[in-house]
């Protein structure tokens, strides 16, 4: 990568958590760059960051299964990060909203591709419609609930 592409990739990353910081005070600007956070993490293939975003609450799958907390979400991204050299995690479509009692929850759905790769082309590709449940804790905000069709 040369120069001129590192500083634009650079500045690029850094304008989500800029404008965040900016409005300190605003909870949906906050939640949008964890959101982003937390995509980036995982194509980034950093389990510790992601790990860092959960809630200590943390469930998936809800009532459907057993077992699917923080531990779970840890062996299920080390297996993946091992597997794939490469992950990408696509929006297709992603809307983030803070809900307007107390402004202590929010909410996102998102239809996403995942991909994982040990080269340039893709072994794996599968799409999923995921919804994203977040608690605020102070200024942070806390993946609570996951739940993907």
């Amino acid at each position: 990568m040369n120069r001129r592409a590192l500083t634009r990739w650079l500045l690029a990353s850094a304008l989500p958590w800029l404008a965040a910081c900016n409005r300190p005070d605003d909870p949906q600007a906050a939640l949008d760059a964890t959101v982003q956070r937390l995509q980036d993490a995982l194509e980034a293939k950093d389990a510790d960051a992601v790990l860092a975003l959960l809630d200590p609450k943390f469930r998936a799958q809800s009532g459907e299964s057993e077992g699917l907390d923080r531990e779970w979400a840890r062996k299920t991204m080390a297996l993946m990060f091992l597997r794939y050299q490469q992950v990408k995690v696509i929006a297709v479509t992603r809307s983030s909203q803070v809900d307007v009692a107390g402004g202590q929850t929010g909410r996102t759905e998102a239809q996403v591709l995942v991909t994982g790769a040990q080269d340039l082309i893709p072994e794996r590709v599968a799409p999923y419609a995921v919804q994203l449940e977040w608690w605020r804790e102070g200024d942070d905000w806390k993946l609570r609930d996951l739940r993907w069709q």
